[in-house]
């Protein structure tokens, strides 16, 4: 359990770490800061902690899913996808400036998260609760992405 445990907080925190290197200049950027953003939309530092502990949650909920699922490619690809999805939105939204491109992205990913949820839950039962800070966090995203497509 520790080794996955350490397997997959290096995997999830290198995708968070991936993403910031976009995040940082995007965030101060001057494209950004004119946005119409939701009246929602929590402060900086929250999402940071936010996804820190997300990403905690969600390497427990990986390291628990491994040994139990009895499909490991199926998983493989559901993860690999959702790393690929994760990572993608920074430079897509923050980098690119492509919001609609952003939004496709965290939608999929979102789609994605639930279906693990709710695939794995019958295997994993309470610990399924894991992934719920994943889970609601996406929505909230996904939300503030689409209010900067539909306002701005």
């Amino acid at each position: 359990m520790v080794y996955r445990l350490i397997l997959f907080l290096i995997l999830n925190f290198g995708a968070l770490a991936i993403g910031s290197l976009f995040t940082s200049e995007g965030v101060g950027s001057n494209w950004y800061a004119n946005l119409n953003k939701a009246p929602w939309t929590p402060p900086g530092w929250v999402f940071g902690a936010a996804w820190t502990g997300i990403m905690i949650c969600f390497s427990i909920y990986m390291a628990y899913l491994w040994p139990v699922t009895q499909h490991k490619t199926t998983l493989i690809m559901l993860y690999a996808l959702q790393w690929v999805l994760n990572v993608s939105w920074n430079p897509t939204f923050f980098y690119f400036h492509q919001v609609l491109g952003g939004l496709a992205i965290i939608t999929g990913l979102t789609v994605l998260v639930w279906l693990l949820f709710f695939k794995y839950l019958p295997f994993l039962k309470l610990k399924s609760f894991l992934l719920l800070p994943y889970g609601i966090w996406l929505l909230i995203a996904t939300s503030l992405n689409a209010y900067i497509l539909l306002r701005n």
